[in-house]
């Protein structure tokens, strides 16, 4: 007998184990011929099974590498797996739960034939979740008879499951990160040998899984960060405190998928939360004690609320939801705090969409809390200075005495409406402002001039008395008025100069009232009724 005859040659039956042997053996077609030729009818026929079993669990796995090794996209590789696993388990549907370890759940977004675009649910529900925790695979032969087997979605579908199997799905540390769930074999019922193939299948696509789980991270992350830049340069553009109320609340519904949010401001003159939008709600302004309810906890305690089921806390108020037919779930409330740490706000989130807030919403918002505040305090100061500037406007306005306010370089800045009726440009703020004043009053002036040049040098007022302030307000045209005029500087908060301001009395018809009085009177005795009104 060759050499090669030997090799070929199996040893003598002991027992029926001749699988090992024929993986360990290189051999040819007709060597396995002569090994089957050796074997009893009963050992040949199981042989041959073990064979194709062995075949198709190999065929399985290369097609399975084939098929997940050119995509990083979990929503292609999902349905790649559930169709392979359907076919190689002859069964009519799969489904492949992944795990999201942050709220601890089980999801799949392709459940072939049931028409759901997304299944989420604790990852210790149901047979997968019992699967998912006990990482042990389970054969169930009647799933009705299972307690732990959910009808509901039988019932929402139509579809009668009979039979299941599930294994879990392991990575290369052997820690489980999803299950795989086959319903309904075509041919007879699941066995216990059908649970390596399963098992195998899914331990070959378990990398691809991590892979893509990781590579969807990534770019969650990198989206997230470039959502974040993007509305928080938005926001900080904005300084008008209404718009960016609006701006801010719209920015967070959008970035935690959420259905609503309201963000309420702190008012420490009288210590109330308020907000002039409730978005979705429809009122103008909402003001309550800044220690009231989830968001007063929130500002008061300066620390974050996430809630999944607002109706099971005490502190939330159903009236809200009552007079506007508004069901509230889930809330996420979080104080925004300035750099001394004091809450300077509180922005409350409202019922995510697809189950309550996680810790990762609690980070995002937590990143953009921290901008809100930094563009919350400038809209405020911004609020602030408008106040004060209407307020210093109004002021103006009601003075008799002509204002003019000049930058460091004698440009005018501001006239205030009796100012402009003296200059003769009453109505016509365009005409002075923005003009230099040796323009505008200089040429005929030049007391004015070296008035303002005493001023910028000694950095003391200056006052004239009974001056004459000859005025040419169109060509052709001159008029001379009479004027008590003091020219002060003007100091920024570091006492830097910025320029002047020309505070001026019209004395024009006293004088010519004195004048004209004196001419049937002493000038003293004109002088007191003239002081006396």
């Amino acid at each position: 007998m060759s050499a090669d005859a030997n090799q070929t040659k199996p040893p003598e039956a002991e027992g029926t184990d001749f699988i090992g042997r024929l993986v360990d053996f290189r051999f040819r077609q007709d060597d396995v011929r002569r090994i089957l030729a050796t074997l009893s009818e009963t050992d040949r026929v199981s042989v041959t099974e073990q064979l194709a079993g062995m075949l198709r669990k190999t065929s399985g796995l290369l097609e399975v590498a084939r098929r997940v090794s050119d995509s990083l996209d979990i929503e292609v590789l999902l349905p790649r797996m559930v169709e392979l696993v359907s076919e190689f388990l002859d069964a009519e549907r799969c489904t492949i739960f992944l795990h999201d370890p942050e709220p601890n759940e089980l999801y799949s977004r392709v459940a072939q034939g049931a028409g759901l675009s997304e299944i989420r649910f604790p990852a210790h529900l149901g047979i997968a979740g019992a699967v998912f925790v006990k990482g042990e695979g389970l054969v169930i032969q009647d799933a009705y008879a299972d307690a732990r087997f959910n009808q509901e979605i039988d019932r929402r579908t139509g579809y009668r499951t009979r039979d299941i199997l599930c294994a879990p799905i392991r990575d290369f540390q052997g820690k489980v990160i999803g299950v795989a769930q086959v319903l309904n074999k075509k041919t007879g019922r699941f066995t216990e040998a059908d649970m390596p193939l399963l098992e195998s299948i899914s331990s070959q696509a378990a990398s691809a899984f991590v892979n893509a789980q990781l590579h969807q991270q990534i770019a969650r992350a990198r989206h997230e960060e470039a959502q974040l830049l993007e509305v928080t340069t938005a926001i900080s553009r904005e300084l008008q405190l209404k718009p960016l109320l609006a701006k801010i609340m719209e920015t967070v519904t959008t970035i935690l998928s959420a259905d609503r949010s309201t963000l309420f401001v702190h008012d420490p003159a009288t210590n109330e939360l308020w907000s002039h939008v409730a978005q979705g709600v429809g009122m103008t302004e909402i003001r309550f004690p800044a220690n009231r309810g989830i968001a007063g906890a929130a500002s008061s305690k300066v620390e974050t609320i996430n809630i999944p089921d607002a109706y099971k806390d005490s502190r939330f108020n159903q009236d809200v939801d009552k007079r506007t037919g508004y069901k509230t779930d889930s809330i996420l409330c979080m104080p925004i705090v300035n750099k001394q740490g004091c809450a300077v706000g509180v922005i409350q989130v409202l019922n995510k969409k697809g189950g309550p807030f996680s810790a990762t919403d609690e980070k995002r918002l937590r990143a953009f809390s921290s901008q809100a505040s930094i563009a919350l305090e400038n809209a405020k100061l911004f609020e602030d200075i408008v106040s004060v500037k209407n307020y210093n406007e109004s002021i103006l306005r009601s003075l008799s005495n002509s204002v003019i306010t000049l930058d460091a370089n004698g440009k005018v800045q501001k006239a205030n409406e009796a100012a402009l009726r003296l200059l003769r440009r009453e109505g016509k703020p365009d005409e002075a402002v923005g003009r230099s004043i040796d323009e505008l009053l200089g040429a005929r002036n030049g007391w004015l001039i070296k008035s303002i040049d005493a001023v910028r040098r000694t950095g003391k007022p200056d006052v004239a008395m009974d001056a004459d302030l000859v005025l040419a307000p169109e060509p052709g045209v001159v008029t001379t008025a009479s004027v008590n005029l003091s020219v002060v500087p003007l100091t920024s908060s570091r006492d830097e100069a910025i320029g002047f301001m020309l505070v001026i009395d019209d004395i024009t018809s006293e004088k010519r009232m004195k004048g004209t009085m004196a001419r049937y009177m002493p000038k003293a005795v004109a002088d007191k009724l003239l002081e006396g009104g």
